[in-house]
């Protein structure tokens, strides 16, 4: 790197401190949605989220090179790379309805090994042995998790992890795009993706045809639209404004931060998941959940620092 390239003095310290408000405010939607998720169905939620988010993301393109940069020849594209996010975020939110907060956050956090094992196939990265004994380490503390052929198997507990392997194929995606295509730009065609498909749920499944007394992930998605109270509404609608807040909040960590400092932070979502699931459901990891929590968050790490120290200077 060269000395032109480093952060103002001060900067990777504010990088640190937006990216901590980001992730915090993000936390604030997992506990909405998980609090929503027993009375009302998710794609009635997605449509109202995504409907008060749309107002801000065109705010953000607006300020972020003009509302041009919406049609370019890469939206197709950002249109598909939309439609990944919205599989990896139902995914999530699908399990939040039914597996207590800290479990859905630390296996969404497979997320960074399946970005290093793409990266090796699309964007022809070097991955030394070091990081794939990582990565085999981090995929070990999933599996302590998720506990499969055990009585306390739960079939919810993929869902995080396939949000985890889309959205890591979504954030590749993002590697490309990123040359060309402006932040704001993804995030909008991502946020209209989601209001397309949620619309498209609604009209099949918002009469509650295909509800019953099922898993709570499932009755989640099928189960059909409700006249919220007002309360609720806010809830939903707040969930928009909170999608656009974190956004500009992560946005700004990594444009002014090093990527590599500000990164490990993400990890502060688990401390929120841990604190909004004990105050409001009592939830406490178990011994287990916490040794697959510790080798999934030193295995990200490990992989982050490693990337830092291997990449070759500009």
């Amino acid at each position: 790197m060269t000395a032109t390239s480093h952060p103002l003095p001060g900067q990777n310290a504010r990088g640190i401190l937006f990216l901590m408000a980001g992730v915090a405010v993000f936390s604030v939607q997992d506990l909405i949605l998980k609090l929503l998720s027993g009375a009302y169905p998710l794609h009635q939620a997605m449509v109202l989220r995504s409907l008060t988010a749309l107002p801000f993301l065109l705010l953000l393109v607006h300020l972020d090179g003009g509302l041009g940069r919406l049609l370019t020849p890469g939206t197709r594209a950002m249109i598909g790379r939309g439609v990944v996010m919205f599989l990896a975020y139902t995914s999530y939110y699908l399990a939040l309805a039914a597996l207590p907060m800290a479990t859905t956050v630390a296996l969404y956090f497979s997320a960074p090994l399946f970005i290093t094992v793409l990266s090796v196939f699309f964007l022809a990265e070097r991955v030394g042995p070091r990081r794939w004994i990582a990565l085999l380490a981090g995929f070990a503390g999933v599996l302590v998790m998720v506990r499969p052929g055990s009585d306390l198997f739960d079939w919810a507990a993929l869902l995080p992890v396939l949000s985890g392997l889309t959205y890591a194929i979504s954030m590749i995606a993002a590697r490309r795009l990123g040359t060309t295509e402006s932040a704001a730009a993804l995030a909008f065609w991502g946020n209209a993706v989601f209001l397309v498909a949620a619309l498209a749920m609604s009209a099949l499944l918002g009469s509650g045809a295909f509800a019953g007394d099922a898993h709570p992930s499932l009755e989640f998605l099928l189960r059909g639209w409700v006249m919220p109270t007002a309360h609720d509404l806010l809830l939903m609608m707040a969930c928009g404004v909170i999608a656009a807040a974190g956004l500009t909040l992560l946005t700004q960590a990594y444009r002014i931060g090093e990527a590599s400092v500000v990164t490990p932070l993400e990890y502060t979502g688990l401390l929120w998941s841990v604190i909004y699931g004990w105050v409001f459901w009592r939830d406490w990891p178990t011994p287990t959940d916490w040794a697959g929590i510790t080798i999934i968050i030193l295995a990200g790490l490990y992989i982050l620092w490693r990337e830092t120290v291997t990449k070759p200077a500009p």
